[in-house]
């Protein structure tokens, strides 16, 4: 049907059914750190990422899914929640996906990258930091000197683990420590998986937490090579390929003029979500970024 309408009337068919001249890549952005997203920090999250991931497999005619990652890492649940959805999604309709690095593909961000058939960085790109991190602060002293009592009531012993504002239980450090283990195992073996041979196992700290630039990251075999979606995107498919950016639903219109709150947000500044935009900057200060 496509063919019998030529180019200027094709726009009049459904999307479907559309003849496409050019090759079609949907591109899908990443950015920021992995976790809760709130009005102070931006991030990213199983909820607001599965719907653009869903918008870019499902365009007419797309060659491939590229993903441009720019995260310091943060949730590892997140980030396999949204490891797997890619890799569903690929599997389901059939097309590559090409991963591209900008500032940083690191911690969790590295493993949204590794759902990606191919990763591709720039060679000041951050990569790597195949690790688990827990980061909290000690209170207690604090709150001693000011003459503030403490009173938690708990129903199991573990309830109150890891409080801030008493002194640091060593059971407590066994314990998390032997999540993380578990945690870091499953990364690792994540890595391992979807890397295969191409990963250079002899290098001692590559699990280690550490971190690379992307020129070191290709001689580990955490990328498959270095450059930018524009430029790789047209060698692979073309000068004439088409790139379409998958973007975030945009508020009604109406409400963005009268600059109506979500339901639930306060006109007051939280100091929660303060504290949650300090953690955003420190998890890329971690990267010197």
């Amino acid at each position: 049907m496509s063919s019998m309408l030529p180019a200027r009337l094709q726009f009049l068919l459904p999307a479907k059914y559309r003849a496409y001249p050019h090759p079609v890549v949907p591109v899908v952005r990443l950015s920021g750190p992995i976790g809760a997203v709130m009005p102070l920090r931006s991030g990213l999250a199983m909820s607001s990422v599965a719907p653009l991931l869903e918008r870019a497999f499902s365009v007419p005619g797309a060659k491939a899914v590229a993903l441009v990652i720019n995260s310091p890492g943060g949730s590892a649940a997140q980030s396999h929640l949204i490891f797997k959805r890619i890799r569903a999604f690929a599997d389901e309709k059939k097309l590559p996906v090409i991963a591209f690095v900008e500032d940083a593909a690191a911690s969790g961000g590295y493993m949204i990258a590794c759902a990606a058939d191919e990763i591709y960085a720039d060679p000041a790109s951050i990569v790597g930091s195949i690790g688990v991190v827990s980061a909290s602060f000690g209170f207690h002293e604090l709150i001693e000197r000011i003459g503030v009592e403490r009173r938690v009531h708990t129903a199991g012993k573990s309830k109150a683990m890891l409080d801030p504002f008493r002194p640091e239980n060593p059971d407590d450090v066994v314990r998390l420590k032997g999540l993380q283990r578990r945690i870091h195992d499953i990364f690792a073996d994540l890595v391992r998986e979807r890397r295969g041979e191409k990963l250079n196992d002899s290098y001692d700290d590559l699990f280690s937490g550490a971190f690379w630039v992307g020129a070191e990251a290709l001689d580990l075999g955490l990328v498959d090579g270095l450059g930018d979606i524009r430029t790789i995107m047209r060698h692979r498919f073309g000068d004439k390929v088409q790139f379409r950016m998958i973007e975030p639903a945009r508020r009604p219109l109406l409400g963005r003029l009268l600059g109506r709150r979500p339901i639930g947000e306060s006109s007051l500044i939280d100091p929660g979500k303060i504290v949650g935009a300090l953690e955003e900057r420190a998890a890329w200060a971690r990267l010197g970024l």
